[in-house]
């Protein structure tokens, strides 16, 4: 994908003018007012990704990642505009780009996710590289791509809904021809483009070009949104056995289910677009995600229809400068929900992660501050929500070689013990979980990742040597008497120049 990823403040300004004309209110901006409350689990594509996408299916960068469950005990991930070995970015660059298909396709068989989500196969070419699923023409101003929006299963057939892109705007504008529907009988290996389509019109205003599936019952229920990222929210419905079948679809139109699209009624305001919905059994509610205006947020309601509710902030772009995306693993289950976020600097997607209670309310947020070290560009004294290092140290703005966005902590010496920490607060008597990711310099030979009481002494951490790629390190540790822990990542710099880099780290109680 090209200019629609990266939300300007003209952008996402212009989408709450928008919400305002619709008379249903503006939604609140959420960046910096707070810290993100989820937290990274692992790089799902690209380089450094455990997946290792690049070297298997020539997925060096790729985005979006809406995933539904085949009906056969595998989760299949459509991704959006994809590129191989030439890529060099920033963002999804201008096609072609290295081996440019307009959407790929993996599987996934993997229930343990919090280590992360294991890719088994993709729909492949005779050459072995991930194949486009769906053809897209590639002519700026007729069709400049197709690109995978939502997906779904009924018995042995899965259908994937796609949006036509004639043309590419400004951030956060584009043009679409209309959306259209395909469908597989081999579990996502080849793919037929059906008849049924949501043409767009002349002003570009259809409210279905971007969609979301979501079964229930009987009943597959499709929100969507207009093309760009500043329309609001409408819902359709179908016999789940008739989406194939134009005439069977029905259009929510404020009161009851109407034949007629034209009378579809907004059910949440503008700002919205890049839709994932997921019923969740647990808190017995619809969960609605979408990117609006510059964050990632989340409302729920008891009816597809609603009401909703306000959003809550799911991922802050303070945090995650050029997110995007933001679509539910349909296995997330007991309050752990798992998602795909995309970001347009490394232009891939990660495996996220947040927890709600039975009210679909967002708990057990992230207890670090300024975790991926986006909030600003120096370094302050540990406290007051600030990270705290040993010279030399700082904060390198370096978007190919951050782990997510455009920044990481590092600290680098020939002689000593240095490390980079945070005082965090917690509760005494309490389990609690540290995530981080780091690497070093090659002749690294004594590093730790862990957690320390204010006065220095260790309850919990990770010993590591030299760490070539970015590395997940996880350390459970229990508060004890204390009411605030530091949480620290260091290297011992006594075997010449070494240095160590910090990125995304995370305490949440277990």
């Amino acid at each position: 994908m090209t200019p629609l990823k990266r939300i300007t403040a003209a952008a996402a300004a212009t989408g709450l003018a928008v919400a305002g004309t619709l008379g249903l209110g503006a939604v609140p901006a959420f960046a910096g007012d707070g810290p993100t409350p989820v937290t990274v689990v692992e790089k799902l594509t690209g380089p450094d990704a455990p997946n290792n996408t690049w070297g298997r299916w020539d997925i060096k960068a790729t985005d979006l990642g809406i995933m539904w469950d085949d009906g056969d005990g595998r989760v299949l991930t459509a991704f959006g505009d994809t590129f191989g070995n030439a890529w060099t970015g920033p963002g999804g660059g201008a096609p072609p780009n290295g081996n440019w298909r307009s959407n790929v396709l993996v599987r996934s068989s993997d229930t343990n996710l919090a280590d992360g989500m294991l890719f088994e196969s993709a729909a492949q070419s005779p050459q072995g590289i991930a194949k486009e699923i769906i053809p897209s023409k590639k002519v700026n101003g007729d069709e400049m791509t197709t690109i995978p929006t939502a997906g779904i299963s009924v018995g042995d057939r899965q259908y994937l809904g796609f949006m036509s892109v004639r043309q590419w705007g400004e951030p956060g504008y584009w043009d679409t021809n209309y959306a259209g529907l395909a469908y597989s009988d081999d579990d996502g290996e080849n793919w037929t483009v059906s008849p049924v389509k949501w043409e767009n019109d002349a002003d570009g205003e259809n409210p279905f070009q971007m969609q979301a599936f979501v079964k229930k019952g009987n009943d597959v229920f499709v929100f969507g949104t207009p093309n760009g990222r500043h329309g609001a929210v409408h819902v359709a419905k179908v016999p789940a056995k008739k989406m194939l079948d134009e005439s069977a679809y029905r259009y929510w139109d404020g009161k009851r289910w109407s034949k007629d699209e034209g009378a579809a009624a907004p059910v949440i305001e503008a700002p919205a677009s890049e839709l994932s919905v997921f019923y969740d059994s647990f808190s017995k509610r619809y969960l609605l995600m979408t990117l609006s205006g510059p964050d990632i947020v989340m409302r729920t309601a008891t009816s597809p229809t609603g009401p909703w509710t306000d959003p809550q902030l799911v991922a802050s772009s303070a945090d995650y400068p050029g997110l995007y995306g933001g679509y539910f693993h349909p296995w997330s289950e007991d309050g752990e929900l798992y998602f795909a976020m995309s970001q347009w600097s490394p232009y891939n997607t990660y495996l996220m992660r947040m927890q709600i209670d039975r009210t679909g309310t967002i708990v057990n947020p992230n207890l670090v501050a300024n975790a991926s070290f986006e909030r600003g560009t120096t370094m302050g004294d540990g406290t007051n929500g600030t990270w705290g290092c040993n010279p030399n140290c700082g904060i390198d703005t370096a978007p190919p070689q951050s782990f997510t966005g455009d920044r990481n902590a590092f600290v680098r010496f020939n002689s000593g013990w240095r490390n980079i920490w945070q005082d965090v607060d917690v509760k005494p008597g309490t389990s609690y979980r540290l995530t981080g990711f780091v690497r070093t310099s090659v002749n690294s030979d004594n590093g730790y990742f862990g957690a320390r009481t204010l006065g220095g002494t260790v309850i919990g951490e990770a010993h590591f040597v030299s760490v070539g790629a970015w590395t997940k390190f996880t350390v459970d540790f229990d508060s004890g008497a204390n009411e605030t822990v530091q949480v620290f990542a260091g290297v011992w710099t006594n075997s010449g120049d070494i240095w160590l880099q910090l990125d995304d780290v995370a305490v949440i109680q277990r």
